[in-house]
């Protein structure tokens, strides 16, 4: 990768890692979706760099995200994680992972549930400047309304939008950057 990359991702390796692997790529299995959806909810008021170090602490704090797990939480587990100093001890955000836990479970097929906003493909976005890119749009806006509709919390348009960008629903690399020619080429459903 070169300069040319979106310039978000900054100098630091571990963002330079993740933009130039993760995101944009399209996600299409339910957990995996639902993890990303519950740290982009973590990361509400902070820096992503701040998740992205943590990120290993939190998947060991939260059990590998199994929403399975997690459902079956109570006040005993929220005082635990509320002492880990490896995750963000924030007892909202916790106590909406053990919510976000059951309400996804109530959802057949999250994966299929989330693709269906766009389509079942990414869209793709021809951004030439991140000034240009928005921070939610009416899409994340309504998505963000039916998360919430389904018993979702820490899922604003925001949240959902920069969710959406990191899990591929939408592609909003820059046009420059050479992953948003990789990304557009992954728009192919599982």
């Amino acid at each position: 990768m070169d300069d040319s990359r979106c310039g978000w991702a900054g100098p630091e390796p571990i963002y330079i890692a993740y933009h130039d692997s993760e995101w944009g790529v399209p996600e299409w299995d339910s957990r995996a979706l639902w993890e990303k959806l519950i740290l982009d909810g973590f990361q509400a008021g902070l820096s992503w760099i701040t998740i992205l170090k943590k990120r290993e602490n939190f998947r060991a704090a939260f059990e590998g995200f199994h929403p399975e797990v997690i459902a079956g939480w109570g006040e005993a587990e929220v005082t635990r994680l509320l002492g880990d100093a490896g995750i963000i001890r924030h007892r909202g955000k916790i106590e909406a992972t053990i919510t976000n836990a059951r309400a996804y479970l109530e959802i057949e097929d999250f994966a299929k549930w989330c693709w269906e906003y766009v389509d079942g493909s990414p869209l793709q976005n021809r951004w030439e400047a991140m000034a240009e890119v928005p921070a939610y749009t009416p899409l994340s806006e309504r998505m963000s309304k039916d998360l919430k509709k389904a018993g979702f919390r820490f899922c604003g348009p925001t949240i959902v939008y920069a969710w959406m960008q990191a899990v591929g629903m939408v592609n909003d690399h820059l046009t420059e950057c050479p992953r948003h020619a990789v990304c557009a080429g992954m728009a192919t459903s599982a």
